[in-house]
């Protein structure tokens, strides 16, 4: 086991305006991942902050029944980030306050998710492309509510467009808590390497915190990206899919510079068993089971006959089968 020199300033608390998190390792929002009971379990491994599902501050206006259950925090999972997307400032602005009282420690604004209906209506990573509109929006949340704003933002729109330092200054100057930089242009999605020499841009040219966000998948990355751009955090969102484990790891790395023993099946069982009974008392039978196959494939990537299982897991129907396809994956 390689050892490295102890450096207790990669992991420490984060400040994000008047909120304190007892560590700089945050759980990025991912649509359809960072449902409730994932979030509890990341945190249950040592997730600093944990982020929500976006929620459209639209649907919040027009009193969408399925937006509720996005809304939904428990006691055990917080400090919590609640992320809204939108491009009305008035509607973000008025939707912060109408649910300020909910016990969420930051409001994040999505300003990069590349999702194309997202990106079509203007909004997500669509408003790196209008700097005066990113201006009104966190102008108007800011003053709207008491409670730290945050906004996460990509690299750029595009390579023809790379603005993340002049986005970054817009927002601090209107008076946002915190920025979390994606090291992608929206263009990328997710694909190629990301751009950590943006994430360091970004915090050479503002003040508030800056969370980095890309291409973190175990220890080392995390380590080198706070290393390489001086982030006061680290965000984690693709690797952590199957492996809320990962804030553990991430967390011993730092303070230790050693890796940590992979979990067991039996724990990775254990686990993924959990998961879905907190997915079936949520969403009931129906929807926790559907919801339970992709995250059974991303906990057994890499298993041996990972895509018969794949295949198998795809025709559960009940939480009864459910529980048998777990079992029997872990018992062959």
């Amino acid at each position: 086991m390689r050892k490295m020199q102890r450096d207790n300033s990669l992991l420490h608390e984060l400040n994000i305006g008047n909120a304190t998190f007892q560590n700089n390792l945050v759980l990025a929002p991912m649509a359809g991942v960072t449902d409730l009971p994932f979030r509890l379990l990341c945190k249950e491994q040592g997730a600093g902050l944990v982020c929500m599902e976006m929620v459209s501050a639209k649907a919040i206006y027009y009193h969408n029944k399925n937006t509720e259950e996005l809304l939904e925090i428990h006691p055990d999972e917080q400090p919590v980030s609640l992320q809204l997307f939108g491009s009305d400032a008035d509607i973000i602005s008025e939707m912060a306050k109408r649910i300020e009282e909910r016990p969420f420690a930051v409001l994040d604004i999505n300003m990069g998710c590349p999702v194309p209906k997202v990106v079509n209506n203007g909004e997500g990573s669509a408003l790196m492309k209008n700097p005066k509109l990113v201006e009104e929006i966190v102008r108007k949340t800011v003053k709207a509510i008491k409670k730290p704003v945050t906004v996460k933002i990509r690299k750029g729109f595009n390579d023809d467009m790379v603005n993340a330092v002049e986005i970054a200054k817009i927002v601090e100057g209107c008076g946002a808590a915190a920025v979390a930089v994606h090291g992608r242009t929206r263009e990328q999605y997710y694909a190629g390497k990301a751009d950590w020499d943006i994430i360091a841009k970004v915090k050479e040219a503002v003040s508030i915190p800056v969370i980095g966000n890309g291409d973190v998948t175990d220890g080392a990355s995390a380590r080198a990206l706070v290393e390489q751009t001086g982030c006061d955090g680290v965000m984690i969102g693709r690797a952590v899919r199957g492996n809320p484990w990962i804030f553990k790891e991430v967390a011993h790395y730092l303070e230790t510079g050693e890796s940590m023993v992979r979990p067991s099946k039996d724990e990775v069982r254990e686990v993924i068993l959990r998961h879905g009974e907190m997915e079936l008392d949520l969403k009931g039978e129906y929807t926790a089971v559907r919801e339970m196959r992709k995250h059974i494939a991303w906990y057994t990537a890499g298993y041996p006959n990972s895509a018969a299982l794949r295949r198998h897991v795809n025709e559960m129907e009940t939480v009864q089968d459910l529980k048998d396809a777990v079992n029997r994956i872990f018992v062959e």
